[in-house]
């Protein structure tokens, strides 16, 4: 035990080193996070501009980092491309396809866009963090998928390495999380220092009560899976060598696996023996055939106290599995098969005079439990830049224009608001000054009157308007941005063509961010694939569309993935190629998709635009595309149809009842 403790605290002494090593590396980078988000919100702190000239807090800011950042959300989220590599696997992508569009239905894909939009192009990136939670669980399934966004300053990447998280031999977290939630989580009581300032943003510093600070540390183990090591101050709270592998609670007496909550159990048969007596840890079958029947019986609350169903012992032991074992055959929702336990003659020794004897050895299946190898933090860049592990920041390209701008703000400001009129008079005449209409002078004599006159002292702000426009417009040069993208007013294109090609020239400037974030959702459908595939036990429902707009249900099942070689192993096929389908942006636009629609209808796409069976097809692609009544207008052409075919037929040009059955018929229908 004490070496353990050892063994242990050396660990938590190397990760401390290292967040400390790798920390003081990151810090260049880290000083800018708060200062970029102070000037995405209009900080009014401005730096001198020339020589001799003093700091100065500007009175009005425009805020051209907000502006020209908010100009490129994109609030479209990627859907899922999944390539099969083989042709026999389509029916599986397909799947896979449904099951991705699902869940970024399920989780809150909405929200974190919307904070990944912002955050990617004033840091440079921003993180994606996958998890699988296994306290969600409904009533036939346990675990889900979780998705969260993770703030680069939020993390301490490896020193040295720029190219991508997945080159990293290690990389830290550091999330803040309440005392009562550790406590929950890993029965640890956390007491000690509050959170870090720094990772909860500038608006509030100060540190809160009853928060630390969880550091996280992925790694590659020595077999090149990911482990986990996790920490609050000098408490060790997670210690996984091989984070991603399946791990069971087993008796430490007989290896049956520890019961759930609720998990219903058989009973012993009638002849007092179990179905699956336990010998040395390898359960052993007692009537295979299942002649007897057995009733279900509730397995006690696990936790304190439980007893194994089988042998009675109260100790569990937590233990890494390799092999999943089937004992009793069965087949996925879409036919793999899978069989159960066989016989194997085993040699036995029986007394003294070692008489050889056979005995009928039950052997399950076994199949090798799925590991994603793979990090679960994501990173989705701005622009990739040589030698930064986050890409280009938006606010550091137009830090100095911000700057030059709420100067001269300032400027313009001062020179208008401190113009006015100024009078002249006699050194001894008097003024009434109160708010009547009529005023009146006292002077010495006439020649006094001439010395009375009006004088307006206007600020000249013409040169310092263009410098001050000039500004702007090398800012928007700068991201790349146009009066087309951004909707306004645009007088260098005189046609809707002109407009349309305006605001394509536009959008290939900023195609490169939308490659990147293309990429990152890429590879964020390609780990929740392989999430699922490890931990998804259950068949999980998934839902889709057909031709006619109707919802299909279909689910997604891992032992579909399950096959075997030529030598009778067992391997899962997680051969797919993940991209972004590009079309779909244009597919959720409602609006532009109902002027194709119209578009290809006019011009014969569908057929002769005056047929009822045009029309009718027509129709039935905008019901899809979820166009008001689109569905009764196709009812209203398909009985107009109908009644001219009946028509035909009553004049003798179409045989009587066309779409009845002979049957139909028959019976007068």
């Amino acid at each position: 035990m004490n070496n353990g403790k050892k063994e242990q605290r050396r660990k938590l002494e190397l990760w401390q080193q290292r967040l400390e090593k790798n920390r003081l590396a990151y810090d260049s980078v880290n000083a800018k996070f708060d200062e970029r988000e102070a000037l995405f919100k209009g900080r009014r702190d401005t730096t001198p501009c020339t020589d001799g000239d003093s700091k100065k807090s500007a009175y009005h800011v425009r805020n051209i980092v907000s502006e020209l950042i908010e100009s490129q959300v994109d609030a479209n989220i990627p859907s899922p491309k999944v390539t099969p590599r083989r042709k026999e696997d389509e029916k599986l992508a397909k799947i896979i396809e449904d099951m991705l569009r699902d869940e970024l239905d399920r989780l809150p894909f909405e929200t974190m866009n919307d904070i990944m939009e912002r955050t990617v192009p004033i840091q440079g990136g921003s993180l994606f963090l996958l998890e699988w939670d296994n306290s969600l669980r409904t009533h036939t399934t346990i675990g889900e998928l979780s998705v969260s966004v993770i703030h680069p300053k939020q993390i301490v990447p490896q020193d040295g390495i720029y190219t991508s998280v997945d080159d990293m031999d290690y990389i830290i977290l550091k999330l803040p999380q309440t005392k009562e939630m550790i406590h929950r989580r890993y029965q640890v009581d956390v007491s000690g220092e509050e959170e870090e300032p720094e990772i909860k943003g500038t608006e509030n510093s100060a540190p809160a009560q009853g928060i630390v600070t969880q550091y996280s540390a992925y790694y590659r183990n020595e077999k090149g899976g990911i482990g986990l090591f996790s920490w609050v101050n000098d408490t060790v709270l997670e210690d996984l060598t091989d984070y991603q592998c399946r791990r069971l609670r087993r008796c430490s007496q007989c290896g049956a696996v520890e019961p759930l909550s609720g998990e219903t159990l058989p009973l012993p048969s009638k002849d007092g023996t179990h179905p699956f007596e336990v010998r040395n840890s390898v359960f052993w079958e007692a009537d295979f055939d299942g002649k007897q029947e057995y009733a279900p019986q509730a397995a006690t609350k696990q936790g304190a106290g439980q007893r194994c169903p089988y042998c009675g012992g109260t100790r569990f032991i937590e233990r890494n599995e390799e092999y999943e074992e089937v004992w009793l055959p069965k087949s996925s929702i879409h036919g793999v098969w899978i069989p159960g336990a066989t016989k194997q003659e085993a040699e036995t020794n029986l007394g003294e005079e070692h008489y050889p004897a056979t005995d009928a050895v039950w052997e399950p299946t076994r199949i090798p439990y799925y590991k994603p190898d793979i990090y679960p933090v994501i990173l989705q860049k701005s622009v990739s830049v040589f030698g930064q592990l986050l890409g280009d920041s938006d606010v550091d390209k137009i830090i100095d224009q911000q700057n030059t701008s709420n100067r001269l703000a300032t400027k313009i400001l001062d020179k208008l608001l401190k113009a006015g009129s100024f009078a002249t008079l006699p050194a001894d005449a008097s003024i009434r000054t109160d708010s009547e209409d009529m005023k009146y002078i006292r002077l010495e004599n006439a020649a006094d009157k001439a010395m009375i006159s009006v004088f307006d002292m206007e600020g000249n702000v013409e040169q310092d308007l263009v410098m001050y426009n000039q500004i702007y417009e090398e800012a928007r040069n700068i991201i790349g941005i146009t009066d087309s993208y951004q909707g306004r007013r645009d007088t260098t294109a005189t046609s809707g063509k002109a407009k349309e090609f305006s605001a394509a020239q536009a959008a290939g400037r900023l195609e490169s961010k939308r490659i990147m974030k293309n990429a990152a959702y890429a590879r964020l459908f390609e780990v929740m694939f392989k999430f699922k595939l490890a931990y998804a036990d259950e068949p999980r429902m998934v839902t889709s569309r057909n031709l006619n707009g109707d919802l299909q249900y279909d689910a997604f099942d891992r032992y579909d993935f399950l096959q075997q070689d030529e030598n009778g192993e067992w391997y899962w096929n997680d051969q797919f190629l993940f991209s972004c389908d590009t079309s779909a942006s244009l597919a959720s636009n409602r609006e532009t998709m109902w002027q194709e629609t119209r578009l290809n209808l006019q011009q014969g796409a569908f057929g002769d635009p005056a047929s009822l069976d045009t029309l009718i097809l027509f129709w039935t692609k905008m019901a899809q595309l979820h166009y008001p009544c689109a569905e009764e207008t196709k009812r209203y052409l398909q009985e107009k149809l109908n009644e001219q075919k009946q028509m035909a037929a009553i004049s003798g040009n179409l045989p009587p009842y066309p779409e009845a059955t002979t049957q139909e018929r028959s019976r007068g229908i």
